[in-house]
């Protein structure tokens, strides 16, 4: 499962792009690591300083889950946080996060941003967990993001299921003076 999400805050990062693109740049059919890396190169950077992040699971499917079980994922995924975003990190900007976010066990069916919004399509299997496709919409610039996230498939643990998860991510300051 924590594969999943660092592949949809990769996503959320990358919804800064500043173009009319699709990452299926040899029309091919198949979006590969590489032309979703070299999107993500030509990408707006983000701006360094703290950000205030949150995540909220706004629907849960988990048929024959119990009740306790649904509500201790509801509480694992819904939270929030703050992180400092250094100007090392943010030069790199997320052609790093995008080649993380897709390897043997994940790939993008769809990956469209137009300004600063963001439409795409992974889907990820892992050993003995299934395949989980998640759908990610939101809109993004230098300095805040917001994106829902659907996923569906097999939840580990608990079966075929559903998630509806919110994030957003703000600046809200220059990150904390080392000390």
């Amino acid at each position: 499962m924590h594969r999943y999400l660092f592949a949809s805050v990769a996503a959320l990062g990358l919804a800064a792009c500043g173009g009319n693109t699709s990452a299926d740049a040899d029309g091919d059919g198949e979006i590969t690591g590489a032309e979703v890396a070299e999107m993500a190169d030509e990408m707006v950077k983000p701006e360094a300083g703290q950000y205030r992040a949150t995540t909220e699971l706004v629907e849960l499917e988990a048929p024959g889950a119990p009740p306790e079980a649904v509500e201790m994922m509801r509480g694992m995924m819904s939270r929030n946080f703050e992180y400092c975003l250094t100007q090392e990190e943010a030069d790199r900007g997320f052609e790093e996060m995008a080649r993380e976010s897709q390897d043997e066990n994940c790939s993008f069916e769809k990956f469209d941003v137009d300004g600063g919004d963001i439409d795409a399509v992974m889907t990820c299997s892992g050993q003995g967990e299934g395949t989980m496709r998640m759908t990610m919409q939101g809109s993004g610039g230098r300095t805040s993001s917001e994106m829902t996230m659907t996923m569906e498939g097999n939840i580990p643990g608990q079966g075929e299921g559903r998630m509806v998860m919110n994030t957003s991510h703000e600046r809200i300051g220059d990150c904390p003076a080392e000390g």
